[in-house]
């Protein structure tokens, strides 16, 4: 299990590649679909390939950090009214504020990693991270709660959150947190969640969106550090790092699948 200790808290080829690692014919028959679509690859890249069967592996358990919102400390963003949302990107229950930053939609899917790779419909996923500035709601923005939400996994278990792409702060990889809850009405406190883990962003799309206006202090910051440096993402991101499509103009979508022992 890695540890956090900071006070903050690949192409076609490759997605190929995780395909022949797979079985399943309906696994396949989504991915071809999306990309005949033209959107972005749904994320059978983050499963990190599998065994023999299709069976996906379980996400790392990682730290929540020192800014989880989730009760554990204090601050608790799921009793607010309003935290089950898409767009996270405003504060909501009575705060007004609004992050700013380069668009990005982060979409999760959640699979059994129990043998099936099964789709996990009415799960709840809590997501939050830091904006541009590094920053998080609830402690260092004490005002604000944006870039905090709750989405429940439909039919394919998938849940989509829009939202900004977040800064990178010293000592860190650019991530985005987030907790798995046996249902929205279970994800109220810390003590009900199955998993905690962390989403990596690839340092391409980091590099492209860091060279627009507000993420000056990330280009500085990320060239300081890397995955070999983090002490999250130090033991490997095989599993954990999303699948990122898009560019600045239109906003980035970045895919991932995260395995759970369900």
């Amino acid at each position: 299990m890695s540890k956090d200790s900071h006070e903050h808290d690949k192409g076609l080829e490759h997605d190929l590649q995780t395909l022949g690692k797979m079985t399943g014919r309906r696994q396949l028959l989504r991915w071809m679909a999306g990309a005949a679509a033209g959107t972005a690859l749904l994320p059978l890249v983050g499963c990190g390939g599998g065994t023999e069967g299709g069976a996906c592996d379980t996400i790392p358990e990682e730290t929540a950090g020192p800014y989880p919102g989730d009760g554990s400390n204090g601050a608790n963003a799921l009793v607010l009214s309003g935290i089950v949302r898409s767009d996270i990107r405003s504060s909501i229950a009575g705060s007004t504020g609004t992050a700013a930053g380069v668009p990005l939609t982060v979409k999760l899917t959640l699979v059994n990693s129990n043998g099936s790779c099964a789709p996990l419909s009415g799960y709840a996923i809590y997501l939050w991270h830091c904006d541009r500035d590094g920053k998080y709601s609830m402690y260092n923005l004490t005002n604000e709660n944006y870039l905090r939400g709750v989405q429940e996994t439909d039919s394919e278990g998938t849940v989509s959150f829009t939202t900004i792409f977040p800064g990178c702060y010293s000592g860190r990889m650019p991530h985005i947190h987030f907790e798995v809850y046996p249902s929205v009405a279970k994800a109220t406190s810390s003590g009900n969640k199955l998993k905690t883990s962390q989403l990596a962003l690839p340092v391409e799309a980091c590099n492209a969106a860091y060279a627009t206006t507000g993420y000056s202090a990330s280009v500085t910051n990320l060239s300081r550090i890397s995955f070999a440096q983090d002490n999250v993402f130090s033991d490997g991101t095989e599993l954990q790092l999303a699948s990122v499509t898009g560019s600045v103009d239109a906003g980035y979508v970045a895919t991932l699948l995260v395995g759970i022992a369900a």
